[in-house]
């Protein structure tokens, strides 16, 4: 097999890989960590079920493909934990050495199409990455939150942290916005985020 097949066949098992990535963040049962493949199909079907708290005119198919797409740097990148303030440094280089390699894995035109969802995801200026970032942050909320405390316990995470980190969703996503600030509330209550 060679062409352009053998390019996109190539580019999927190299995606694959972001099957084996973990994230921070356990499942709402706390039973392990979720990998970034289970996140991104959780936020694709979160853009599903929340479209009605999307702003106008969101083109939810294109919000689907975004959030397919925005970790998939994480196969060479690794996932960056969110409160971590160093290892968030070198987090665009990392990305853009990973988007040059994965993304160049395809035949040149589906290689710059993809890595344009990726970028427009990064970069938040659509009403669609909007959308989708600030699903990604609500997202990671439910899970902390359902599996008593997640990686907020674990890391020691506060409450400033928390409110800085959902931003997204207090200015995109205000309808959730309500539900964000009694989940943490809740969570600051039982000891799950340190209060300051």
């Amino acid at each position: 097999m060679n062409g352009p097949l053998a390019s996109r066949v190539a580019f999927l098992l190299e995606a694959d890989k972001l099957k084996t990535i973990l994230r921070r963040t356990p499942l709402a049962d706390a039973s392990r960590l979720e990998n970034s493949a289970e996140h991104s199909w959780h936020l694709a079907l979160a853009a599903m079920v929340l479209a009605d708290y999307a702003p106008a005119g969101v083109n939810v198919a294109h919000v689907l493909a975004l959030v397919t797409i925005h970790d998939l740097v994480e196969v060479d990148a690794g996932d960056t934990f969110a409160y971590d303030p160093e290892h968030t440094k070198s987090k665009a280089e990392r990305e853009l050495a990973a988007a040059d390699r994965i993304f160049g894995l395809l035949p040149p035109d589906d290689g710059r199409r993809l890595r344009a969802l990726w970028e427009e995801f990064e970069e938040h200026q659509t009403a669609e990455a909007c959308f989708a970032n600030a699903l990604d942050r609500f997202q990671a909320l439910l899970l902390n939150f359902a599996s008593g405390g997640g990686s907020w316990n674990t890391h020691g995470v506060r409450r400033s942290q928390v409110l800085l980190r959902m931003e997204p969703v207090r200015t995109t996503l205000p309808g959730l916005w309500p539900y964000v600030l009694d989940v943490i509330d809740q969570s600051c209550s039982a000891g799950l985020i340190t209060e300051g």
